[in-house]
């Protein structure tokens, strides 16, 4: 920790964004807000939000993205790029605010869905960080909120460990070779000139193609026959749409947010006794409790199977550090019809090994990359075509995070809560993160959609339990406390 050397830096150049990237910009429409974000809680009194602004800022040069804002394209004809951003002000995206008494969980959950539920200006660096006092239990709390355009799930968790510290009392991060200057904002007459030049350039791309072609056939036949069964396989996964359900319904601008704090050994415990992945038993918890929550609500779940789209990260090592998004699709399927909860796992189990075997997500990576070679308006139009096609229900995302304590200022990150942004039709999120041993799950939900959405999380807690016992894997991980008999086994 951190993973990137220090004095080193992530994204140092300017960059026009992949169609990946771009698309997130696209698909920012109605009431859809494309960031991703997080709360923290830490222990401690909270630090003076000059301290904080200070010790952020001494660390900036590690992450230069964070200076640099969007320059679009005149006439459409390029996709956006970075540029810096002369009039640059620390201040204004760190920010600074209490929570009213008691200082509870449920206010800090109600401030969050407020901020999360405000769309970050384009015009500026796309980020926030809030400071958050008033928190009750001597902690103190941050806020996060990044462009998904900015960064994925597994990009960000290296922009946390710049900018957090593995020790209590770290050194000092070593300053920056010079002071930041920024590069002069290209004008539009430059930006226009500068796309439509790369757009000659693409032929000479494709002729270096193939010649790579013609020198390595057989290693570029493999790669073409994998990437080919990739896109068959998520073909026919999309042929059909997702089903209805009262998740897929009209939002809004507003949110709600909750939270569910598990422990990482008892889900490897649960993965220990049916096999499997840690993932599949995530999956079959949300399966679980939105299966009880339908019902709950009255609506028929016999033989229903919602769809999720998983985000799966297919970023190399060598690519770590490097902001962006590098990230491919599953459609998981979530057997919510299904009460008893091992035979749910073994559902969910089974067909996420023959979505891995299918090569699903190799499909959809190979199709963002052959978006890039895609005019900029016909990816903006296809971009907002998909988010109106009910192809899923709702994302569930689980992203590795830093397996051990991490602290700002000397004091403790305590948790961690992540959030996945809303698509248009698509009134629930669920984002996992593990840090240090734990699992959190972040809910965001659509204010008006979801007013029950706390009843979710008290499904889902129920759903971890019920797998726990019923495989007899609280006993061996050494979890105490009241049992509670598992709600879709019938006791023998």
């Amino acid at each position: 920790m951190p993973r990137i050397p220090r004095g080193a830096s992530i994204a140092t150049v300017p960059a026009r964004l992949t169609a990946l990237d771009s698309s997130f910009l696209h698909l920012e429409d109605g009431g859809a807000h494309m960031h991703v974000a997080a709360v923290m809680t830490f222990d401690g009194p909270a630090p003076a939000y000059d301290e904080l602004l200070d010790a952020i800022q001494a660390r900036l040069h590690l992450v230069p993205r964070y200076r640099q804002r969007l320059a679009f394209v005149p006439l459409g004809q390029g996709r956006p790029r970075w540029v810096d951003d002369p009039h640059f002000n620390a201040g204004y995206h760190i920010r600074h605010t209490a929570l009213p008494a008691p200082g509870g969980d449920e206010e800090l959950k109600r401030l969050a869905a407020r901020i999360f539920g405000q769309r970050l200006d384009r015009a500026k660096p796309l980020w926030e960080i809030w400071l958050v006092e008033g928190l009750s239990d001597e902690r103190f709390a941050i806020l996060s909120k990044t462009h998904h355009a900015v960064v994925d799930g597994v990009s960000g968790v290296d922009i946390v460990s710049v900018l957090f510290d593995a020790a209590r009392e770290p050194a000092p991060p070593a300053p920056p070779a010079s002071p930041w200057l920024p590069r002069p904002v290209p004008t539009a007459t430059e930006l226009l000139a500068e796309a439509l030049l790369e757009r000659t350039t693409v032929p000479a791309e494709a002729a270096r193609g193939v010649r790579a072609l013609t020198r390595a056939p057989r290693l570029v036949a493999r790669r073409v026959a994998r990437g080919v069964g990739g896109l068959g396989s998520m073909a026919a996964a999309s042929l059909s749409p997702a089903p209805r359900s009262p998740l897929n319904v009209p939002i809004g601008p507003h949110r709600r947010y909750t939270w569910v704090d598990a422990d990482l050994a008892r889900f490897k415990a649960i993965k220990a006794s049916l096999g499997g992945t840690v993932n599949d038993v995530v999956l079959t918890s949300v399966a679980l409790a939105l299966g009880r929550w339908m019902r709950d609500r009255g609506e028929d779940t016999e033989g229903l199977e919602l769809r999720a789209m998983v985000p799966v990260s297919v970023r190399a090592e060598a690519q770590r550090g490097a902001l962006g998004n590098r990230v491919a699709t599953m459609w998981a399927p979530l057997p919510v019809g299904v009460e008893d909860p091992i035979a749910c796992f073994d559902d969910v189990h089974a067909a996420m090994k023959g979505l891995k075997e299918s090569g699903q997500a190799v499909g959809a990576e190979t199709l963002t990359q052959l978006a890039d070679f895609a005019p900029p308006t016909i990816m903006s139009q296809a971009a907002r075509l998909q988010a109106r096609q009910r192809f899923f229900n709702l994302v569930v995302t689980n992203v590795p995070g830093p397996q051990f304590e991490l602290y700002l200022l000397g004091r403790r990150l305590r948790g961690l809560y992540p959030v996945v942004p809303l698509a248009l039709k698509q009134a629930l999120g669920i984002a996992i993160m593990s840090y240090n041993g734990r699992l959190g799950f972040g809910l965001l939900g659509d204010f008006d959609a979801l007013p029950d959405l706390e009843d979710i999380a008290t499904h889902l807690e129920e759903a971890i339990d019920d797998l726990g016992a019923a495989t007899g894997a609280d006993d061996r991980y050494g979890r105490t406390g009241p049992r509670r008999r598992p709600t879709g086994v019938v006791p023998s």
